[in-house]
């Protein structure tokens, strides 16, 4: 629920045509260093069934799992952890190309791409740029954005004129 709120505008009640999907994290461990793979595996078969039964315009999908297991401070399981998404990556994107559809892949902010600073755990967020990947044959991204510009990119390749109040801008390249 935590990427649908900010996602939504501050929103906790879904929009119509909204179906959401939330798979609780594990609640069987104390911290998630002894559960790096978190639910990504059970989120990952569900989106994958849902996408075999449903024709969606949009999917906005979280895996919480490199931000909090990179709040342990634990460098495996971090490790773990990304690995983990990368395999679920794969069977999702797979699956998207099968239906014809375009992937993105960002961050609202770093973690555990810092698990060192000075010696000592880092387990906080990060300011670090994170990437923005467009699985989209033919479109080409301008090189420097914001976390502002996402949603009117999602908007431009939707056909869907940005609103006014959106200060951000498309990335992709005109």
């Amino acid at each position: 629920a935590h990427v649908t709120y900010f996602f939504n505008g501050g929103e906790e009640k879904s929009f119509p045509g909204e179906d959401r999907c939330l798979i609780p994290s594990p609640k069987d461990v104390p911290t998630y260093d002894l559960k790096p793979e978190m639910s990504a595996y059970t989120v990952t078969d569900e989106i994958i069934k849902k996408m075999d039964k449903v024709d969606y315009d949009f999917i906005l999908l979280n895996f919480a799992n490199p931000d909090m297991v990179g709040h342990t401070g634990i460098m495996e399981a971090a490790v773990k952890a990304c690995e983990t998404i990368d395999k679920c990556l794969e069977r999702i994107v797979g699956k998207v190309k099968i239906l014809g559809g375009l992937t993105i892949i960002t961050a609202d902010h770093g973690n555990c791409e810092k698990m060192y600073d000075n010696d000592h755990a880092h387990t906080a967020h990060t300011t670090n740029p994170v990437p923005f990947i467009l699985l989209k044959k033919g479109v080409k991204l301008r090189d420097k954005g914001t976390l502002a510009d996402v949603a009117p990119t999602i908007l431009e390749l939707m056909g869907i004129a940005k609103p006014e109040e959106m200060t951000g801008e498309s990335l992709i390249e005109k």
